[in-house]
């Protein structure tokens, strides 16, 4: 898409690391940042201006200036060179956000915003928005490293194509490499009973490994064709993904999931395994949902 990186704010702490962050993602692409704050004041029919018992700039319109602009302040500091503008837009953040990411090639948001109480991991917009976006989504947490490889969540599913082509886009972009993790148990391999009795059991794991090495294989080998100074580790291991995922991303600089992968309720929009890492991974997540593989 050639609109700009979005960044949705609210004043906290974990929106402000997402502007950095987004900032650098934008300078990254070439393109432009807007910054967004969703003002739900107005709808509810609140006076904006100050209270006549206070002081002149204390009224909401005010405060939300201030706001927006330090957001602004903090883009401009962390990428001098991006082009970043702004907007104001009432509404509710998910839907304000939801609509902003139907132009944008990638819209980013903090953890946990100003309404979170203390023991909350994740605020609710970071997850509904991961689930409902129209781009990637990428919810910035723990370690931020550009320097440090992609980690890829692939489990070979067309649900996740669109996440393996934005690593490999990604690892470009920051001159990083892949390291592309299937975790995988016999509960989660699709497997074909035997039509000849003589033959080897399917559930044999010796013969699962091999099967879901190939998958991993096969899932990449286009990407290594298309993309082949992108430096690729891969490792199929048996096991939880979550569990997987979420110890791997303690040397990651970013790791990147689909919505929903093979295993997944067909209603589902967001999968456990992307949840989970949004709530426990140790670098930000981004989240590419299976309609996001033209980005």
């Amino acid at each position: 898409m050639s609109g700009p990186v979005v960044v949705g704010v609210d004043g906290s702490p974990s929106s402000l690391d997402a502007v950095s962050v987004a900032a650098r993602e934008a300078r990254l692409r070439g393109c432009g940042l807007k910054v967004v704050h969703a003002f739900l004041w107005p709808a509810m029919h609140v006076p904006l201006g100050s209270s006549p018992l206070g002081p002149a700039e204390g009224g909401m319109r005010d405060m939300v200036g201030q706001l927006v602009a330090q957001a602004v302040e903090h883009a401009r500091s962390a990428a001098p060179e991006v082009e970043v503008g702004n907007a104001v837009v009432t509404g509710e953040a998910l839907t304000v956000l939801e609509a902003e990411s139907h132009t944008a090639p990638l819209v980013v948001v903090g953890s946990r915003g100003l309404g979170g109480f203390g023991a909350l991991l994740l605020g609710s917009t970071a997850v509904h928005l991961a689930a409902h976006g129209r781009c990637p989504v990428m919810v910035v947490r723990g370690r931020v490293d550009d320097t440090r490889p992609i980690l890829l969540g692939a489990d070979g599913s067309p649900a996740g194509e669109g996440a393996v082509e934005f690593a490999f886009r990604e690892a470009v972009l920051r001159g990083t490499g892949v390291v592309a993790l299937h975790a995988w148990t016999p509960w989660s391999v699709a497997v074909t009973p035997p039509q000849d009795p003589s033959m080897p059991n399917a559930l044999d794991p010796v013969v699962l490994a091999a099967g879901e090495e190939r998958l991993l294989s096969e899932t990449l080998a286009g990407r290594r064709e298309r993309y082949p100074d992108v430096a690729v580790e891969q490792s199929a291991v048996r096991g939880g993904a979550r569990e997987a995922l979420i110890e791997a991303s303690g040397s990651a600089g970013l790791i990147v999931v689909g919505a929903r992968g093979r295993g997944g309720f067909t209603g589902l929009l967001l999968g456990s395994v992307s949840q989970a890492l949004l709530h426990h991974a140790h670098c930000p997540v981004v989240v590419v949902r299976a309609s996001d593989t033209r980005r």
